[in-house]
């Protein structure tokens, strides 16, 4: 644009110069005054357009170039043209320049918009910035007062917790001091206890002694008092031996006992459905028709055997019962649990004298002496085998050994213990030191149960092996065995028993039979039928009927 409005420009001087050179001549205005005019009025013009903006005074100049040239072409085109076309040569060249200027000055000038664009951009964040920071440094300002105040407080409780401080350290100074004193008179007791015990086991131990002499002096009167009770009856033996009548052997002495030549048991004559969940342990009174039974319902109960009926039950047992006995005298009655526990009751009365324990696992085999009625020996599965003192209600004797022991029984004279071990061993201990007499294997399984003749002569042992072994208790020898293809153990508990006149042995199956042998030739004598559940316990009376057997089902038969 800047280019055509300096072509035109140049064109109108030009022409101004040839009219001057002419004369005037060819030119249609004939006043000498009306070129200077018109120049006058193109500058006044021109500066009027320079004041527009770029492309208003384009235009403008463009327009005004034309109608101008068109004017002047058509009144000078024939005087003018060679001069025209000897000045447009330089003047196209200037124009291309200046073109050429102008398009790079536009580019300029687009960059110098887009810069200004940018930093309009960011002055506008920038104010935006400035502005959130002055906002924020007032907010800020207004909170130093409230900060000044609370430094203040806490410069405050600071100097009072200083105080305090103070106060704590000087009382645990105190404390100190004082609790050093309490050690040093702790120590002093300490030294005082420490020697108050030592005359305190030292007066227990000279009360041991005497205790231990006391018993020993008791020991020997009793030992007297037997031996002449001994031949006392030795003095009456030959008259005891001929006062036989129907079978029934009267021993004649105050609270006389009588036994009857044992039966073979036939019928069942009572099934009692004694306890929940199982019957385990059945036993006889000595001499008496009462029998006593324990069950997984943690109960003990007695029985009149000729009448069938309940007679007492003991409660107190805190687990299962696994094994009964009685002492000699029928006074106590002493149960081994699951509990880990044994629990001794008064007969009579039904309750709880003594609940022995010492025992880490299950309790499994119980029996009492028959020479006395203080000793009583328990197997449990921790194995160990503890002697108690029923006086007193504490054991006086552990023996370990290797493995778990299912049943037990005292010797006659009570100074050794019979004990059949899960190895199928049967072993012989001492009761007063704990060491092992003498060993057998008794049976290729598991021992499950062990029963000693009336005359202390024949031990019978059952194993789950389904064979039960008489040996002989004197030298260990095996001198019977009895077996039923029939007859399969039912647990590691299960319990044979032999005749109070040692001339039959009784023993449950699993299918619910009771089998019945003659020791003397080894045969079955009788099958019992009336269970549906295993067969667990057997008991012969001592009177010599009836025999009773207990099952898995809680079921107490007697047999006649």
């Amino acid at each position: 644009m800047f280019s055509t409005l300096h072509a035109a420009s140049a064109d109108v001087k030009l022409t101004e110069e040839k009219n001057e050179s002419t004369g005037g001549k060819g030119s249609p205005v004939s006043s000498p005054v009306a070129p200077h005019r018109w120049m006058v009025d193109y500058s006044l013009e021109f500066s009027y357009i320079l004041r527009r903006s770029e492309e208003e005074i384009a235009i403008h100049a463009i327009k005004h170039a034309l109608k101008s040239l068109r004017k002047r072409h058509l009144l000078e085109e024939g005087a003018h043209g060679p001069a025209f076309v000897a000045l447009s040569k330089p003047i196209a060249s200037q124009g291309s320049e200046w073109k050429d200027k102008a398009e790079n000055l536009e580019l300029e000038l687009q960059q110098c918009y887009k810069a200004q664009a940018r930093l309009s951009e960011q002055l506008v964040v920038e104010v935006a910035e400035s502005r959130a920071a002055k906002s924020l440094v007032q907010e800020k300002e207004t909170l130093i007062p409230s900060l000044e105040h609370d430094l203040s407080q806490a410069r405050d409780e600071c100097s009072c917790l200083a105080e305090l401080l103070e106060e704590k350290s000087k009382a645990l100074e105190l404390l100190i001091d004082e609790n050093k004193e309490l050690r040093s008179q702790c120590e002093e007791l300490r030294t005082r206890a420490i020697n108050a015990e030592a005359e305190n086991k030292t007066l227990v131990d000279r009360w041991m002694l005497q205790k231990m002499q006391d018993a020993e002096r008791l020991n020997e009167a009793n030992a007297l008092y037997e031996d002449m009770l001994g031949k006392l009856k030795a003095s009456g033996l030959e008259q005891l031996a001929r006062q036989q009548v129907d079978g029934v052997v009267r021993q004649s002495e105050e609270g006389a006992e009588f036994y009857v030549e044992s039966t073979i048991p036939k019928a069942c004559k009572y099934r009692i459905p004694a306890h929940d969940g199982g019957c385990a342990s059945i036993v006889f009174e000595n001499s008496s028709g009462k029998l006593v039974s324990g069950g997984q319902d943690h109960t003990v109960k007695m029985w009149d055997s000729t009448t069938g009926r309940l007679t007492q039950t003991y409660n107190g047992c805190l687990g299962s019962v696994l094994d009964l006995s009685i002492t000699h005298d029928n006074r106590c009655i002493i149960a081994a649990s699951s509990s880990n526990n044994l629990y001794v009751w008064d007969a009579n009365s039904g309750r709880v004298r003594h609940t022995l324990t010492g025992h880490k696992d299950k309790v499994c085999a119980v029996d009492v002496s028959r020479s006395s009625a203080r000793h009583v020996v328990s197997a449990g599965y921790d194995r160990t085998i503890k002697v108690w003192d029923l006086n007193k209600g504490y054991c006086i004797n552990t023996i370990m050994f290797p493995s778990n022991c299912n049943a037990l029984s005292f010797s006659p004279d009570g100074q050794t213990i019979f004990s059949g071990h899960v190895d199928g061993h049967l072993r012989l201990w001492d009761i007063q030191t704990g060491k092992l007499l003498s060993e057998v294997a008794a049976h290729s399984l598991a021992v499950t149960s062990i029963s000693l003749s009336r005359n202390g002569n024949t031990i019978l042992t059952s194993g789950r092996d389904n064979l039960h072994n008489l040996f002989d208790t004197r030298t260990l020898e095996v001198w019977g065995t009895l077996r039923a293809s029939e007859n399969r153990v039912a647990s590691n508990w299960s319990r044979s028993c032999i005749s109070a006149d040692n001339n039959y042995v009784a023993a449950g199956s699993v299918d619910g039979s009771v089998h019945v042998w003659s020791v003397s030739n080894g045969n079955i004598v009788s099958t019992l039928k009336e269970h549906t559940g295993s067969v667990l316990c057997c008991s012969w009376s001592g009177l010599g009927k009836p025999l009773a057997t207990s099952d898995r089902n809680g079921v107490i038969c007697m047999w006649t």
